[in-house]
């Protein structure tokens, strides 16, 4: 019996609706971009089981970047003024940490 391991999405989803204060409409499309993007990431590190923590950093930048590029499709400008304000403090992004420290 493995231990339980709580969906990243999820959490990522919840806590951005939360800070966000996000539509019905807005949370759907959230959660599609975030399992998109997380499906990215587990294909990355699948494909390159001894990537560093500096790469996998970098991929995460290039992913949230990707990922707000559409939040701007959805989101107003003051939660798109919030969103910047949550990943600037984030120190995860989908359950992976995203600081290069060794």
């Amino acid at each position: 019996m493995s231990p339980y391991r709580p969906d990243p999405v999820a959490i990522e989803l919840k806590r951005f609706h939360q800070e966000l204060q996000l539509s019905e409409d807005q949370k759907e499309h959230l959660w599609t971009y975030l399992n998109e993007k997380y499906a990215r990431l587990l294909e990355l590190k699948r494909q390159n089981p001894n990537i560093s923590r500096n790469e996998i950093a970098r991929k995460i930048a290039s992913i949230r970047a990707s990922l707000r590029e559409q939040a701007v499709r959805f989101l107003t400008p003051r939660q798109l003024e919030r969103w910047d304000a949550e990943v600037a403090k984030a120190k995860d992004f989908l359950g992976h940490d995203v600081h290069t420290s060794a």
